[in-house]
């Protein structure tokens, strides 16, 4: 519905999530869609306020990397109501908060390449989702699963595989998929510059069903947006 235009559709959708969510991360994710949808500066900043309140209670990943998105909407909403101090100091905030990673992994990489234990993934390869981009980070995450579907996703004619990686240097939240569907970074997608070193390897994880897989790719296809390189 909000795709489409239909915002009072869509905002009793969200209201009904707002109702129905049983933990302060659906509380999180349903208050930030329902402050997308208000149509006044204070009211979408009270639906911002619930959204942190609930982000701040998260005691891991999931509530601390919404919290950089967060302070940067809800100066935004302070500069439009003309609070310029009060502005700031969110702004403030959001950027302390943009360079504080707490995740600590594990974390995984899936490909379909033939590497072992020791060796070092490396940024410079082409896109899996847009072949003509030549990426310039390496992508991993601390979801076991996640990994399972970059592997099913890999090109090449390898079998799938997910290591077990250890950063060689700094990363940060991947921007291709952190704040851009949800607030935060709930899938725990990394990248790094530097490259990453293969400490294990995951034998079993959950894989995509072929219809799961099917529809991911036709999503891609579709055209995900640009990506952030």
């Amino acid at each position: 519905m909000e795709e489409e235009g239909k915002a009072d559709e869509a905002l009793d959708f969200f209201m009904q999530a707002w109702t129905e969510a049983a933990d302060d991360h659906e509380k999180l994710i349903s208050a930030y869609f329902v402050a997308r949808q208000q149509k006044t500066a204070p009211d979408r900043l009270r639906w911002l306020q619930i959204a942190l309140d609930h982000a701040l209670i998260i005691k891991d990943d999931r509530g601390s990397s919404a919290l950089p998105g967060l302070y940067s909407k809800i100066s935004e909403t302070y500069t439009a109501l003309g609070e310029a101090a009060m502005a700031a100091e969110y702004a403030r905030l959001a950027s302390s908060y943009k360079s504080n990673l707490v995740d600590k992994g594990p974390f995984y990489h899936g490909t379909k390449a033939d590497a072992q234990i020791g060796d070092l993934l490396t940024p410079g390869f082409n896109s899996n989702y847009k072949a003509e981009f030549k990426m310039n980070h390496i992508y991993f995450t601390a979801m076991m699963n996640g990994a399972g579907l970059a592997a099913a996703l890999a090109k090449g004619d390898g079998r799938e595989r997910v290591f077990m990686v250890e950063p060689t240097g700094d990363y940060e939240n991947d921007p291709n998929l952190t704040d851009q569907k949800f607030p935060g970074n709930p899938t725990r997608s990394y990248r790094s510059e530097f490259p990453l070193r293969i400490i294990g390897e995951v034998t079993e994880w959950k894989e995509p069903s072929v219809q799961e897989l099917e529809k991911f790719k036709e999503k891609l296809d579709q055209g995900g947006g640009e990506i952030i390189n």
